[in-house]
């Protein structure tokens, strides 16, 4: 499967479409269990307090992951993303509450490069602030 997008059809500049992940307790548990990592940083409020952080946090590779959704869902094909990083600059506090925490993810294309590829910078939000800095993909275009 290739993407859905035209590497001609695409401009520097071009905006993805934005999009907001909600996560809560639940998530958090039902994410370690797919992965493994049950660092109590990630469901123990008395845990994650003690070791000097706000509330229990996401996982970053769970934020990770979200972020590049807005990616996979643009180009119609995750096999399209050939490159993905980030730098975890703050982390996504999650309450013990009904709503949870959101993640807001935007993206554009920053630049087109060679054999059909674009690299995207992606910005993700949590809470008014900048949890993922450096969040760059290369995608491979039709």
């Amino acid at each position: 499967m290739t993407a859905k997008i035209s590497y001609d059809d695409v401009e520097v500049g071009t905006e993805l479409p934005a999009q907001t992940f909600g996560v809560t307790r639940a998530t958090l548990v039902r994410y370690a269990g797919a992965s493994g990592d049950f660092n109590p940083i990630h469901w123990n409020e008395k845990f994650a307090k003690e070791v000097g952080l706000p509330d229990v946090i996401a996982h970053g590779m769970f934020t990770m992951a979200e972020a590049v959704r807005v990616v996979t869902d643009w180009t119609g094909d995750p096999g399209a993303v050939v490159e993905y990083g980030v730098r975890f600059t703050k982390p996504v506090v999650v309450p013990n509450d009904d709503q949870g925490a959101t993640i807001e993810v935007s993206g554009k294309v920053a630049a087109k490069l060679d054999d059909n590829t674009v690299r995207v910078d992606l910005v993700a939000m949590s809470a008014g602030q900048k949890v993922l800095g450096m969040s760059r993909a290369v995608v491979r275009l039709a």
